[in-house]
């Protein structure tokens, strides 16, 4: 943990000496009582935590808050629903690499039983993003669902900015040379938006790829090479921060 995150609900109780926070805090950073450490509040403030006091069962901390983070970076991906052990690395890696949504969604040539992981039906899905961000030292957290078909997410979707799906059958360009107009550079967020479509594992459907175009996007690829998804997503993501003037 580059950063330890907390939920607000958590920072006036003791921390309990179970809590895997509370091991890292001891046992990882070696903190003594009267030493601090690099806190953060889930999507508030970065500060410093502070370890009052150790006992058997718990932890006492106290919390200096510093000033709200900026927002997001302004990419949004469209996913088709992996299998759990993949989504699981998409949920942190994304979230590291500072995206702001992630809507993934059951695909013609994806499998549907997907969505019935406990991965998404325990909650666990929150602990990935947690994970990511924490890795990042940041509080963010991106929006994520799961539930909607792609028809309505693509229709949720902000109409302004640029919108583009990976394809390796029928893209004619690459993402690398694919333009993202100059003007996104100093436009507000919501202009300079962009939405990064994936398929599954297997690709889009010819409805899919029908549906997308008719929704503006452009099909794009990575190259000649074949990526798992969780690579493909880290490279998409990386190329267009890079185009944004984001990293």
């Amino acid at each position: 943990m580059n950063l330890i995150l907390f939920d607000p609900a958590e920072i006036a109780p003791p921390l309990p000496r179970r809590d895997p926070r509370a091991a890292h805090i001891l046992d990882v950073l070696r903190r003594s009582v009267g030493e601090s450490f690099d806190a953060g509040l889930i999507n508030g403030p970065k500060g410093k935590g502070t370890l009052v006091g150790v006992d058997e069962e718990k932890l006492t901390l106290k919390f200096a808050w510093g000033d709200a983070p900026p927002p997001l970076d302004p990419i949004a991906l469209v996913l088709g629903l992996p299998r759990p052990q993949t989504a699981r690395k998409i949920l942190q890696e994304a979230t590291a690499l500072g995206v702001r949504a992630l809507h993934f969604f059951c695909s013609e040539k994806g499998e549907p039983n997907y969505r019935q992981s406990t991965l998404w039906s325990t909650g666990e899905w929150r602990r990935h993003l947690v994970a990511g961000a924490a890795q990042a030292f940041d509080t963010r957290l991106p929006e994520v669902t799961w539930e909607s078909p792609l028809a309505d997410i693509l229709v949720s979707l902000p109409t302004a900015g640029t919108r583009l799906a990976l394809d390796n059958y029928e893209s004619p360009a690459a993402l690398s040379q694919t333009e993202i107009a100059t003007r996104h550079i100093t436009a507000s967020p919501w202009e300079r938006h962009v939405v990064l479509a994936l398929g599954p594992e297997r690709g889009w459907s010819a409805r899919e790829r029908d549906l997308l175009r008719a929704r503006g996007f452009a099909l794009v690829h990575l190259g000649p090479r074949v990526l798992r998804t969780e690579t493909a997503v880290a490279a998409a993501v990386a190329v267009v921060k890079a185009k944004l003037g984001l990293m």
